[in-house]
């Protein structure tokens, strides 16, 4: 297995993970606690020396996962004074959108017709002599979760995403609390990092004046999204697509393979990755196709079936080895590898259950293929706008590695933005 050099190869404890039974194939060498020091040792000394260049021009944002609902959190100083908010975040969001209950003297509302009305291309009320022209600027939001939708009152005002980055005006839409059903503990709102010219992403590069790519990498526990910046160079890429009508992210699947055998199935285009989604879902004829080969290959490996958990549909014995799952995208030489960790979720001390769900015949958006925040976690993700591009690193933990790790040591030292 060739190495990524930015990944400094450390043994760290994983005791942290919830299935700690999978086979990960590699694990790193025993050290003696000199050598492990030494190493440990290099590994700040890289990271600190890393830190100038990494954050120059960019920003870190902590992302949480609510372990009752499955969200992906991070949090935001917004208003005056700054009151910290909690948001879901929200990769596909075409906004900012969130409770405006508490007050903030240097919150304002925008007018209807105005420049930055019409950037976020408002679709409120059409003017009739029984339904004026609106003077506040009101645009479409969504609660994804619940389906929910409403017109909010777009605003603008100060937000600060770390000691010395703000934006004064940042635009976001002030929602009614019932958008706010289904969401995590103590979350506001909703952080978009959609496509649109009002998505977080887009008004950070137009603010603070760094490249059109973000990068993500979740966790089952403590994760982070780096702004402006790439953090690995051991990518493989892919093109974004678009989908007509949707600001979110899609790669198209030319083909499934499980355990080196491919199934038979059309291309899959406009796989949607969500952090919204906590589980891989798929089209219920594709999820068909899909588990009788799972099922064949787990049968192979004597796999014992048992009662399924819901929300998943097969359900195992725990082993170490399970098949490995490959999305073949443009190429043969393209592939998103699934396995271990990604693939199977441990939902008590004997039982793993498949990580994918049957999405019906109807999908939202629809999209035929979800791939979900749990098959998502432990990658490197690289959104780049301007080239149109996703970079994606294999599974951190074959590295001995993970997001929550990387997190922890990218914050270890204070930094200078």
């Amino acid at each position: 297995m060739i190495r990524c050099p930015y990944f400094i190869h450390f043994p760290v404890s994983t005791s942290h993970l919830p299935y700690p039974t999978f086979d990960l194939d590699s694990q790193p060498p025993r050290l003696s606690m000199a050598a492990y020091h030494l190493q440990l040792l290099l590994y700040l000394f890289l990271v600190s020396a890393a830190q100038t260049t990494l954050f120059h021009g960019g920003f870190l944002l902590d992302i949480t996962k609510d372990a009752q609902t499955l969200q992906y959190t991070t949090q935001l100083l917004i208003g005056t004074p700054q009151l910290p908010t909690k948001l879901v975040v929200h990769l596909s969001g075409q906004s900012l959108w969130l409770n405006c209950a508490h007050s903030s003297s240097s919150r304002h509302f925008v007018r209807h017709g105005s420049l930055p009305c019409l950037m976020a291309k408002s679709g409120g009320q059409t003017p009739t002599a029984l339904s004026p022209i609106p003077t506040i600027c009101d645009v479409h939001q969504e609660n994804p979760i619940t389906g929910s939708t409403n017109f909010g009152d777009l605003a603008e005002d100060t937000v600060t995403v770390s000691d010395g980055m703000g934006v004064d005006r940042f635009l976001f839409l002030c929602s009614p609390e019932y958008l706010l059903k289904t969401l995590a503990t103590g979350a506001k709102g909703m952080l978009g990092f959609g496509r649109s010219k009002i998505a977080f992403q887009s008004q950070a590069v137009n603010n603070f004046d760094i490249p059109r790519k973000f990068s993500i990498c979740l966790s089952s526990s403590e994760g982070f999204i780096i702004s402006g910046l790439g953090i690995s160079k051991c990518l493989s890429y892919t093109p974004l697509i678009s989908t007509h009508g949707h600001d979110g992210y899609y790669v198209n699947v030319k083909s499934i393979k499980i355990n080196g055998r491919k199934l038979v199935l059309q291309p899959i285009r406009g796989v949607e990755i969500s952090t919204i989604v906590p589980y891989t879902t798929m089209k219920s004829p594709i999820y068909g196709i899909f588990t009788k080969a799972y099922v064949k290959a787990a049968s192979s490996m004597n796999m014992t079936m048992v009662a399924p958990v819901a929300p998943f549909g097969f359900c195992f014995s725990s082993q170490r080895k399970v098949p490995e799952i490959e999305l073949v995208l443009q190429s043969e030489l393209v592939k998103w590898m699934i396995q271990g960790r990604n693939s199977m979720v441990q939902v008590s001390d004997s039982v793993m259950c498949l990580g994918f769900v049957d999405g019906g015949l109807n999908m939202r958006g629809s999209v035929s293929v979800v791939l979900g925040g749990y098959q998502l976690e432990d990658h490197i993700l690289e959104f780049n706008l301007g080239t149109g591009m996703l970079g994606f690193s294999p599974s951190l933990l074959r590295e001995g590695n993970s997001c929550s790790n990387m997190k922890n040591a990218l914050v270890s030292t204070p930094l200078t933005l």
